[in-house]
């Protein structure tokens, strides 16, 4: 008796027939790459893109080595500067210079006596007086105080202060003062030895002649140790500094500076072989060792 076929219960075709229609299907598609790099180290663009940074080093490496290096100064260089600059450039001269350092240093020192009845301060002396220490102590000539019965000094700033006599050194005609009152900004003058100067040396003589000043002018040094005896023939002062720089009555006591504003002497007396008490070109100051040892100074 034929037994009946038995059949699978799995829904997918038989082997067999799967390869059927595997077979009876179009052409099987190709088989997809696996993703390549963009650049490899073989590959052409990395190698391109290596070649252009390297010739754009190279490039540039080459405008540094060839563009221009600034030049070194040379001492002609900075010669011809500075000669520009003298030539374009307006200085002060050295004597305005040698004005400004001395200026604060100066006072005017007037004398007062009292007149016939007594009852008026009348003016009857003139002069220069310089300030060399800072609390107010002056030089002067002793000439321009000597009999006094008031002094009054006027310092650069235009304060007024009345001052006294605290030592004299008649041989050099010289008197120390000091002012009750000073400005706050006192500035003492700078002495100077005078064991280097010289005849031609240009000095500066700053002082009131005549009650007008402070008024500069300026010379030069005519000769040292010279002799010197007043009109009167009453006193006659020696190693003295002769100089050309104008002076007249009322310079008495001024300074006188070298070019640097330093002070070298005291104006102290001028020739007057006419007895008209006016500058004829020949004029004396002791000099600043003479006086500082007036005040009881060394500085030299």
């Amino acid at each position: 008796m034929r037994r009946p076929a038995l059949y699978s219960s799995s829904s997918s075709p038989p082997p067999a027939e799967a390869h059927g229609q595997q077979a009876q299907a179009g052409p099987a598609a190709a088989p997809v790459p696996p993703a390549t790099r963009f650049f490899s180290l073989s590959s052409p663009r990395l190698l391109w893109a290596a070649l252009a940074v390297m010739a754009l080093l190279l490039a540039l490496s080459l405008s540094l080595a060839l563009r221009p290096q600034p030049r070194k100064l040379t001492q002609a260089d900075i010669n011809a500067a500075v000669l520009k600059t003298l030539e374009t450039a307006q200085l002060p001269s050295a004597v305005a210079q040698a004005y400004d350092t001395i200026r604060p240093s100066v006072v005017r020192v007037t004398g007062y006596g009292k007149s016939k009845n007594g009852k008026e301060d009348m003016e009857y002396g003139v002069g220069t007086g310089v300030v060399i220490v800072d609390k107010g102590i002056i030089l002067t000539n002793l000439h321009v105080v000597q009999g006094a019965q008031t002094i009054k000094v006027v310092f650069s700033d235009g304060l007024e202060s009345t001052a006294h006599i605290t030592g004299a050194q008649p041989e050099n005609d010289l008197a120390v003062l000091q002012a009750h009152k000073i400005p706050d900004d006192m500035i003492a003058a700078t002495m100077r030895s005078t064991g280097d100067l010289a005849p031609g040396d240009h000095v500066l003589a700053v002082g009131y002649p005549f009650g007008i000043g402070p008024s500069a002018s300026a010379g030069v040094i005519s000769g040292l140790k010279r002799t010197f005896r007043s009109p009167e023939g009453k006193q006659e002062m020696s190693n003295l500094i002769q100089f050309d720089a104008a002076a007249n009555p009322g310079n008495s006591g001024g300074p006188l500076v070298t070019m640097d504003g330093e002070v070298v002497g005291i104006v102290t007396a001028i020739l007057n072989p006419n007895q008209q008490r006016s500058f004829v070109g020949i004029a004396f100051a002791v000099p600043i060792e003479n006086a500082a040892s007036a005040v009881g100074l060394t500085p030299f």
